[in-house]
């Protein structure tokens, strides 16, 4: 580890951080880049140890530089938005439990201090000065980020693995269905050129996903799963195990991801206008690829996830 000018944040700055779908105001305790060296952080990059105002100390935790948010009036308005958001579809779930009769509750236990890894890590200081690329997420799936942030970090339950369709199956029906529309308009000569820009998109969202998804893309509670995954799947890339719901989360991050890499404008055109068809295209289909029942975790995976 090491401590660079590549650091866009610094110790005790008072910061927004993202913890599940939602900004917290919190204050950095240490600020390391990390260079792959120890055994607990084998990707490089900036990490800092956050502190959320008002939690306990075991919600402290060790986050990559995508979750951190400078604090100012353009990122507190962000986190109103998303606190509204969320406000509103937490009543219609609280009315929902109450006519059903059931209720829940939070545990520390579902944040720790194990320092995830990032690979996401600034190697350009002119990193700070670049805009923040803006996807916007339909409200019917941000509702359901919400109901999937619910069901982890609250009902303490998990996405059944593998995810059938899995992220592999949606790009590529994706891909299809572009593919159609595509030929449907007739344009002979530019097919090629449209399809080759397709399969550049859908293979290095898989990479971004296949990448992301052990270091930003999951909730603690769901990191005894992931090890299991690992071991059961030597050699499977994730997104052939994972679904609908991570993939999701991705967006999330992708803003900050995509700011880290260096495109130009057509380039950064031409991605956010996948992008954005995509989403379109999880929302038209979401009763099919996001999961409709969530697994109660079994008291034994409850147990190692409280003692790790």
């Amino acid at each position: 580890m090491s401590k660079e000018s590549t650091l866009n944040f610094s110790d005790n700055e008072k910061v927004l951080c993202f913890h599940g779908p939602l900004l917290y105001e919190a204050k950095i305790l240490k600020a390391e880049h990390w260079t792959g060296e120890a055994s607990d952080e084998d990707e490089e990059g900036p990490h800092y140890l956050i502190h959320y105002k008002g939690w306990k100390q075991t919600w402290d935790e060790w986050v990559p530089e995508t979750r951190v948010r400078k604090y100012d009036t353009e990122n507190l308005e962000k986190q109103k938005q998303l606190k509204d958001m969320y406000s509103t579809k937490k009543k219609a779930s609280s009315a929902q439990r109450e006519k059903s009769g059931t209720s829940t509750t939070v545990s520390p236990s579902d944040r720790g201090r194990k320092r995830p890894r990032d690979s996401t890590g600034e190697k350009d200081e002119e990193y700070v000065k670049r805009p923040e690329v803006r996807i916007p997420i339909p409200s019917e799936l941000k509702s359901l980020l919400v109901d999937d942030w619910e069901h982890i970090t609250k009902d303490h339950q998990l996405v059944p693995l593998p995810r059938h369709p899995s992220v592999s199956d949606i790009l590529q029906r994706y891909r299809d269905s572009k593919t159609e529309e595509s030929a449907g308009k007739k344009r002979h000569g530019h097919d090629r050129y449209v399809e080759d820009i397709l399969d550049e998109f859908i293979e290095g969202l898989k990479l971004y996903f296949n990448k992301a998804l052990g270091n930003v893309l999951l909730y603690r509670f769901e990191r005894y799963q992931y090890a299991n995954i690992l071991k059961e799947h030597p050699g499977q890339e994730m997104s052939d195990i994972y679904g609908a719901e991570h993939l999701l989360r991705l967006f999330v991050q992708l803003p900050s991801l995509i700011t880290h890499a260096h495109m130009d404008s057509e380039g950064l055109g031409t991605l956010k206008e996948h992008l954005h068809d995509l989403l379109k295209f999880l929302q038209e289909f979401s009763s099919t690829f996001f999961v409709g029942d969530y697994d109660n975790a079994s008291p034994g995976y409850m147990s190692v996830v409280r003692n790790s």
